[in-house]
Formats: structure tokens, C-alpha cells, sequence
């Protein structure tokens, strides 16, 4: 009797220092997009849109309206009154969410949605529908193939544009279909983004704020070279060729048209000769007459804020001019005054840092230079203003509150790893917090800026979202996330700065420490880089924004350690620039003065140290093993850049310049020079049919390594690209995590 007693007693115990240290373990399908169970490991959200001023939930069953005072929930329709305007039924449903309704109309009592037209018959057609859900009435369909891509719909004229195996359509609100273009190719481009996603470009259509005006991009890729890329599904394996214009090689010429579905006729910008040159950031004025576009040099040091006549293509005047000796990157297109169309908005980082300008055009001067602001090597055809300034940067504009007059930002002013939302009126550029000051926020902003839905996470906080009046400040809370790691062993995970090599800047670090961490043991140490510019690791969102697999492996009894070193994003142009022609030199510096830390941790075996990353990572990751040999006992590098003359144009070109131009740039960067120093255990892993990191890259390295008697291991995956997706990303992270307990644990 008494033994059972004593059992009992013991496994209670047992039980309880279970639950207090977490009785769950993590598996990869919890922690990684793509497994089985990743869902619902991941904070709940709360989705949302805007009709008009009023903020509605859009969830899978159902939309409801939110109230801005006190969070309360009103219904305004449910899945199946959707379904049944459309014609379907709870057997045949014709929508299964949504979340995927717009309220293309402001306040008309209209909703939006795009529909499959036959569902059993698998018909090759969509529909977009417009339904006034007062009276359950279709107001507008619109058909489209089901393989069309690049939709852009314009709500003030109801009009539809797509792509359709490259040539661009437009749909009116009458429903009739009208082909722009019929000479669509691999070679000959439409409507679709270009200068391979660089400059901020995402898309390929900008519809005028009036509707009633097309511009689209043109992409002639002809003189591109076809890289080779393998089909294993065919019978006999075959090949497609993917453009990619290397870094120093021809490039593609891209022009800008302008359509008028009233006429179906199409107006080219007048741009001159487009070899050579790049076309970003384009923009409609207030009154759909005119196009603005910021035009780029191939050396990307010089850039021009152009106007163009919209309905003649003739180029009226050069409104701007931004020069700098290493590299200038536009990336925001004009954000007209909704209370003033005479001025606008400009971002650049032309004083360090991106911030705001503002543009008067009612002082334009034909022929006339303003006076600059900061010196010689930029010119202004009208009055500009700073708006705000700093040593922080603007992460996003969120938009404008017409009533008070001011524009809504997202900065890291409050600290390097925050992003706060801040107010600035545009009369004096006094700033406003309008959250509570931690963490991370993103924002989104009603038409009229008068209400704001602020999602934010912190270190400690899993979600939460506000409804925010941006005129008195007062919030509301809508949406607070539980956190469905709370019943599992979740490693320490902190956040701390060393000094750069330089010996003066800050740089910001992510520890996360084994699960039941003992300081008197050693641990084997594993640092996740990535490295590169328009990217960082650390920031203090949930969890100092680690990723999946450090908990993971932190689970299997590692360090984990990650370091944004200069050249990663959001510190400053010459935070990033330092980089300039010789990439990877200054970060693998950085990276080891991470080294040099974390070798002053009693709890780091140094000779246990490990380095993981993917594409700049992989290459930091190549880089690190072969420039630190004695260093680094084991490495797994995914997607590398083994040498960048084998990169595209527009990447490659800013940082390196041409390969002719920087040759001992491309020479000390080229990591097949390096293949003899190779001592440790070295893994790389690709897609297959990677169009972004070409396969070119690890299969040279790879006769670089024979060549020079070293043995990398190598593994890829067939069918994917850049970055591994669905259960194929489980898959990789079992390998890279085994490869390193196999060779570091």
C-alpha cells in the first residue's frame, strides 16, 4: 500500500515539473509553412477590409461590421447568403469564404468576389461578380480564363484588367472583353512586372484615379539569353528556357503605353531610346492627365522624377533630378495631396535615411533650378520641403486623414528593431505616436484616414489589434491572439547589440538558448545569416521574430544565433552601402565579431560552431566556411550566389557594378576561387529550377571543389524554384537539421 502511495506521489510530482517546464515538444510540421499542423501552431488572426469608414471582418462563414467605439460586432451577411445571390446552394457552394470579399464601392451596399463559373465541369472561366447584398442582386460579372494572371480592377470605372498567355485585356463594365495587345511571348512582355521585381515593382498595370486610362509596361526580352531550365515530367526530360539578363551582359528594353478602352487605342510615353535604362515608380496625377515616373541610369546613380502628357505620350518636363556616387534606388511611387492636388509626397533616402518630402508644383519653374537642400547633386524644378527627418527610417505610408490634414507612416524612430505608426502633419511636419510605443505595428488605413486597424506583436505579445481614431488617438481593442505555444517547451529567446567591425556602429542580435538551458554546459552554436540589403533577421516583434526552425533545433540542444550585420535593411543608406563593389567582405566581418561574442560565453563551444543560410545567406554561409575554415566545423548553404557576374543585371549592377567595370570586386567575391580552403563539412541545397540563384552558381562550385580535391555534399529538389515550398520545406529542414547533428553535435 504504501509503495503505491509513493508512486502515485512520485509521478504527480513528475507531472507537475512536466507542466511547469512544458510538456509539449515541437515537430517541423508545427513550426514550418507547409507542415501538416503549422496552422494551428500559428496565432490566430483577424482579417479585415474597408467599406467606406466602417471596418469589417471578413471570415470564413461570414462578414461582420465592427464598431469603432466600443469593438462590438454587427452581421452583415453570411457565406450563404453569398452564395445563394450567386446562384448556389449549400451542396453547390459557389464561394467557400469569405475572405476573399472587397467592398470595391466605398459605401454603396456592394460586395465583390471572384467565383468559379462551373465547378464541375472544371470550366477554363472565372467570374468577378458584383452583388448589392441589400437586395441580393448581381450589379456586374466579369469572365476571365482561369489561368489569366495580374488582375487589376479599377472600382471608379467597374473595369477589369488582365493577362492571358502574355498579352494584356481589359473588361469594361459592360462586361466585353477587349484585347490590347496581340503579340504577347516569352520574348515580348505585357502588363506584368519588370526590371525583374527591382525599384519597388510589383505589378505591370496602373490604372488613372479616374478608371478611364490604362498605362501598362511593355518588356521586350528578345535580346535576353535563354537560361536552360529542365522539365523531368515529360516522358523524355525536355527544357524551357527562362530570360535572365546577367550582370554585365544585354539587357531588356522596357517602354510604358497608355490605353483608352473608350477608343481601344494605346498612346506610347515618349521616352526616347529605353536600351539601357530602367522605368519605375509610376504614378497618375490627380486628374488623370498626366503620368509621373522616376527613370533610372544602367549604373543607377543618377535618377529623374519625369511627366508625361498621359493622352499625347509627350514628355512635358524633368520635375527632379538624385544623384549619388555609389547607387541611388527609388522605390515609392508620388502620393498626391488628396486636399491640394498641386503637391505630392516623395520618399528618398537622399540625407541618409528614407524619409518624406514634400513637392510643390505650383512653383514650377520651366528651365529654372530651385535651390537644393543638401548640396550640388540634386536639382528641383519646384519647391521642396522636408517633411521629417532623422536617423531612423520610414518603413511604409499607411496613407492620408483628409480632415486633419496630415499622412500616416510606419518608422523604427522609437528603436532600430521597432515599427511604431506615427501621424505627420503636412503643415509642419510634427509627428504624432499613435500606438502604445513597443513591438511591431502594421497598419491599415480607412479612405478618408480617419480610422486605422493596428496590428501589432511584441517580444511578449503574441497579437493584438486595435481599431485607432486617428483625429483624438483613442483605440479599441478588436482582436487579442492566444498564445498556442503555451503548453510547449519554448527555448529562451533574447535580443542584445555588439559593435560592428567599424567599432562604432550597433548591430542587433536574436540568442535563442537550448530548451532547459544549464550555463555550465557548452553547447554547439549555430548561426542563421542571411546578410544582404532589403532583408533583416531580428526585430522586435513576437518572439524577436524567430523563425520556426531555431526553435527546433534549440529543442535538439543548440544555440542559435543571428546577427543583421551592415548591408541588411532599415538602418541607412550608408549602413547599407558599405557593401558597395565588394559584397560579402564587410558582412563577414560583421559576422565575426558575432564570432568574437559569442566565443565569450562560457556556454558557446568554439569548436563546435556551425552557419546556416539561404540565397545571400547561402552565399554568406559558402562564403563564411571557406574564408574561415578553422572557424566553422559545419555548414549548410541553400539557393547561394557563388558568383555574382552569374547574378542578374539590376541587383548585381547596384552593389557590384558591371564585372568589366569592378573586376576585382567580382574576383574577390567569387567563392569558386576559394573551393581549395574548404576543411569542414560543407552542404548546399537548391531548387532544382531555380530561376532567381540559377543552378549555374552551385554546379560551377561544384567542379571548382573537384577540381581543387575538396568534397562539398550536395542535395537538390526537383520541380522547385528558389525556395522550397509546402511539405517539400519540412522535408529540407529535416535534412539541414540532420546534417548537423550527424557532422556538429
Amino acid at each position: 500500500m504504501m509503495k503505491k502511495i509513493n508512486l502515485y506521489v512520485l509521478f504527480s510530482f513528475l507531472s507537475i515539473v512536466v507542466m511547469a517546464q512544458g510538456k509539449k515538444s515541437f515537430t517541423l510540421d508545427d513550426l514550418l509553412p507547409g507542415g501538416r499542423t503549422f496552422s494551428q501552431m500559428s496565432p490566430k488572426n483577424m482579417y479585415t477590409t474597408w467599406w467606406g469608414d466602417k471596418c469589417v471582418e471578413t471570415s470564413v462563414d461570414e462578414c461582420n461590421i465592427i464598431d469603432a467605439k466600443n469593438g462590438s460586432k454587427s452581421l452583415l451577411f453570411t457565406i450563404s447568403d453569398l452564395n445563394t445571390w450567386l446562384g448556389g446552394d449549400e451542396e453547390n457552394k459557389i464561394v467557400r469564404s469569405c475572405y476573399n470579399v472587397t467592398f470595391p464601392e466605398g459605401d454603396k451596399t456592394w460586395v465583390a468576389v471572384r467565383v468559379s463559373q462551373n465547378k464541375v465541369e472544371k470550366s477554363r472561366k472565372y467570374k468577378y461578380v458584383v452583388v448589392d447584398f441589400k437586395s441580393g442582386q448581381p450589379v456586374l460579372s466579369q469572365e476571365y480564363p482561369t489561368e489569366a494572371v495580374a488582375l487589376d480592377r479599377s472600382s471608379a470605372s467597374n473595369s477589369l484588367a488582365y493577362v492571358y498567355k502574355q498579352n494584356l485585356y481589359v473588361i469594361n463594365a459592360k462586361g466585353k472583353t477587349m484585347p490590347v495587345t496581340t503579340d504577347g511571348s516569352n520574348d515580348l512582355v505585357y502588363g506584368q512586372s519588370v526590371h525583374r521585381d527591382e525599384f519597388g515593382i510589383h505589378k505591370g498595370t496602373y490604372w488613372s484615379p479616374d478608371g478611364n486610362l490604362l498605362a501598362f509596361y511593355r518588356m521586350d526580352q528578345s535580346m535576353v539569353p535563354d537560361y536552360p531550365q529542365v522539365n523531368i515530367d515529360t516522358r523524355i526530360s525536355s527544357t524551357y528556357s527562362c530570360k535572365y539578363p546577367m550582370a554585365g551582359e544585354t539587357s531588356h528594353k522596357v517602354t510604358v503605353g497608355v490605353y483608352n478602352p473608350n477608343t481601344n487605342t494605346v498612346v506610347w510615353l515618349q521616352v526616347g531610346d529605353p536600351t539601357d535604362r530602367y522605368f519605375t515608380n509610376i504614378s497618375w496625377s490627380p486628374d488623370s492627365k498626366k503620368i509621373y515616373m522616376i527613370e533610372l541610369n544602367r549604373d543607377q546613380n543618377h535618377a529623374e522624377l519625369v511627366r508625361y502628357d498621359a493622352i499625347s505620350g509627350v514628355k512635358e518636363a524633368v520635375i527632379y533630378e538624385e544623384k549619388h556616387p555609389k547607387y541611388v534606388e527609388p522605390m515609392h511611387g508620388l502620393l498626391f495631396l488628396p486636399w491640394d492636388e498641386t503637391k505630392f509626397i516623395y520618399q528618398s533616402q537622399r540625407d541618409g535615411y528614407n524619409q518624406l518630402y514634400l513637392f510643390d508644383l505650383s512653383t514650377e519653374r520651366e528651365g529654372k533650378e530651385q535651390p537644393t537642400l543638401t548640396g550640388g547633386s540634386k536639382k528641383e524644378n519646384v519647391k521642396v520641403t522636408m517633411l521629417t527627418s532623422g536617423q531612423w527610417v520610414i518603413k511604409e505610408v499607411l496613407g492620408f486623414n483628409v480632415k486633419d490634414k496630415s499622412i500616416l507612416i510606419c518608422s523604427n524612430e522609437l528603436h532600430p528593431l521597432q515599427s511604431n505608426i506615427f501621424k505627420v502633419r503636412v503643415k509642419d511636419g510634427k509627428r504624432t505616436l499613435l500606438d502604445n510605443g513597443e513591438g511591431v505595428h502594421y497598419g491599415k488605413l480607412s479612405p478618408s484616414g480617419s480610422l486605422l486597424v493596428d496590428s501589432y506583436s511584441s517580444p511578449t505579445v503574441t497579437r493584438n489589434i486595435n481599431l485607432t481614431n486617428t483625429v483624438s488617438g483613442k483605440s479599441v481593442e478588436i482582436f487579442t491572439a492566444e498564445n498556442p505555444w503555451k503548453d510547449y517547451n519554448v527555448p529562451e529567446i533574447t535580443s542584445g547589440s555588439i559593435k560592428a567591425a567599424d567599432g562604432v556602429t550597433d548591430l542587433y542580435y536574436r540568442m535563442v538558448k537550448p530548451v532547459d538551458f544549464d550555463p555550465t554546459k557548452k553547447y554547439p552554436t549555430v548561426i542563421y545569416v542571411y546578410g544582404g540589403p532589403h532583408a533583416h533577421n531580428v526585430e522586435a516583434s513576437r518572439n524577436y521574430y524567430a523563425r520556426g526552425w531555431e526553435i527546433y533545433m534549440a529543442q535538439k540542444g543548440y544555440l542559435l544565433f543571428i546577427l543583421d550585420n551592415r548591408g541588411s535593411q532599415h538602418r541607412g543608406i550608408e549602413f547599407e552601402n558599405v557593401t558597395y563593389r565588394q559584397l560579402g567582405v564587410e558582412e563577414m566581418k560583421d559576422q565575426m565579431e558575432g564570432v568574437k561574442f559569442l566565443k565569450s560565453l562560457p556556454y558557446v563551444d568554439a569548436d563546435r560552431m556551425g552557419v546556416h543560410g539561404w540565397s545571400y545567406g547561402g552565399f554568406m554561409t559558402t562564403n563564411l566556411m571557406l574564408t574561415y575554415p578553422d572557424v566553422f566545423k559545419v555548414g549548410v548553404a541553400g539557393g547561394p550566389v557563388v558568383d555574382w557576374q552569374y547574378y542578374e543585371v539590376m541587383y548585381g549592377e547596384r552593389y557590384m557594378d558591371r564585372p568589366q567595370d569592378n573586376p576585382d570586386g567580382y574576383k574577390g567575391s567569387n567563392l569558386r576561387l576559394k573551393a581549395g580552403n574548404l576543411k569542414g563539412k560543407l552542404q548546399i541545397i537548391i531548387g532544382y529550377n531555380d530561376p532567381v540563384c540559377v543552378p549555374q552558381h552551385t554546379l560551377s562550385f561544384l567542379r571548382a571543389c573537384i577540381d581543387a580535391g575538396t568534397h562539398p555534399d550536395f542535395f537538390m529538389y526537383p520541380n522547385q524554384e528558389h525556395n522550397m515550398l509546402g511539405t517539400d520545406r519540412v522535408h529540407l529542414h529535416e535534412r539541414i537539421t540532420q546534417y548537423f547533428e550527424d557532422y556538429l553535435k
